[in-house]
């Protein structure tokens, strides 16, 4: 599709975006949420965490080094639409295989560009996370309205079945002897995180929500990852149940993201929906432990309440988001358990926070 042919963006406010097509011709719904990072284009399209939103990417030029082969995250673009100031159809990067372009019409992806994303970013970060609808078939607002009006809403939608594997699956160190086993709880794993275990010996069992504690323990983990992914934890009662199984053997237990609220659902604390969620490669990040800032990659839009802590005395908070003072990482005092609400993986992102995987592997000896 070249960037002459129109396309709409209508929010659930009734406000309206006009701009022209990019990807495949067609319509997409989702909660719509921003992204500040600067570049990693690529990896934040195919991370599941982004499943079921439509993405304004604050970056002007999206597109201009094309796709490559090993920056992604999973086997697909996840993101229901994106949305953009400027999208480059062609692309300059020696080492780029496709343009994006080719990469979103492949994948049925809709997208709209020439939209003044400051404008639109800062009406979101006014109003706060909504859901909203990109079409390039259909103009006409009353008709996108009315669909945008049986778009459920993020909170109590349950997305990781849709994106988490449905069978467990082994993945092995390249060119080192794995010396640890590590069982993945799956509920929209990035690629990166898996590969952050095999780098460090690690012989790691993805397994997909439906295993029971027998099957994971049949794998005789030294320890146990609870990975990223889209939706409300507190839709998810069964991982959760889990999870508590899982923590109360009391071995290593290491959360990331979704893993990390879940972690907390377990162990009786509450997340809450943030007004608009943080999604960025610099987001700034506090480690109480040893009083170290860290800048961090962030894709979420639910939280564990500082409360729900406050209320309770097991839960050590270990990280803060030093933008709101949100709860960015927690550890149980009495068990090998910590979970952080940032991406120590990074992918995109520095890689500051990598030492937690160190960390993890500390305690699998």
């Amino acid at each position: 599709m070249t960037n002459s042919q129109p396309a709409i963006l209508v929010l659930q406010d009734g406000t309206v975006f006009k701009g022209t097509a990019i990807g495949a011709k067609g319509t997409a719904s989702g909660e719509i949420a921003f992204n500040t990072g600067m570049t990693g284009y690529q990896e934040v399209f195919t991370d599941p965490s982004y499943f079921g939103q439509l993405l304004v990417m604050t970056t002007a030029h999206i597109g201009n080094y094309g796709v490559h082969k090993t920056e992604v995250e999973s086997d697909q673009v996840m993101i229901s639409g994106l949305i953009t100031k400027k999208f480059s159809n062609g692309f300059s990067r020696p080492s780029g295989y496709s343009s994006l372009q080719d990469l979103f019409e492949s994948q049925n992806k809709v997208g709209i560009a020439d939209v003044d994303t400051r404008a639109l970013v800062r009406h979101i970060r006014s109003k706060g996370a909504m859901n909203a609808i990109i079409s390039s078939e259909n103009l006409n607002i009353e008709d996108l309205k009315a669909q945008l009006a049986t778009i459920p809403d993020m909170n109590g939608l349950e997305l990781s079945s849709k994106v988490a594997t449905t069978e467990a699956y082994d993945v092995l160190p390249e060119n080192i002897e794995a010396r640890f086993r590590v069982a993945l709880l799956d509920f929209g794993v990035k690629k990166n995180i898996i590969r952050c275990l095999t780098d460090r010996g690690c012989h790691v069992r993805v397994f997909p929500l439906s295993a029971t504690l027998n099957e994971i323990n049949s794998f005789n983990p030294h320890g146990y990852m609870l990975s990223n992914g889209p939706g409300d934890p507190s839709a998810m009662p069964n991982s959760i149940a889990l999870v508590k199984d899982i923590v109360d053997l009391n071995r290593p237990v290491f959360g990331i993201c979704l893993g990390h609220q879940i972690l907390g659902l377990s162990q009786g604390l509450k997340t809450e929906k943030m007004f608009n969620g943080h999604r960025g490669i610099n987001h700034p990040i506090k480690n109480l432990i040893s009083g170290k800032g860290e800048i961090t990659s962030q894709n979420h839009g639910f939280v564990i309440t500082k409360e729900s802590i406050d209320a309770q005395s097991e839960i050590q908070v270990t990280h803060v988001h030093l933008n709101d003072h949100t709860i960015a990482g927690i550890a149980m005092k009495s068990k090998p358990v910590f979970s952080v609400q940032y991406h120590p993986e990074a992918s995109a992102g520095p890689h500051d926070s990598r030492y937690l995987f160190d960390q993890f592997i500390n305690q699998l000896n």
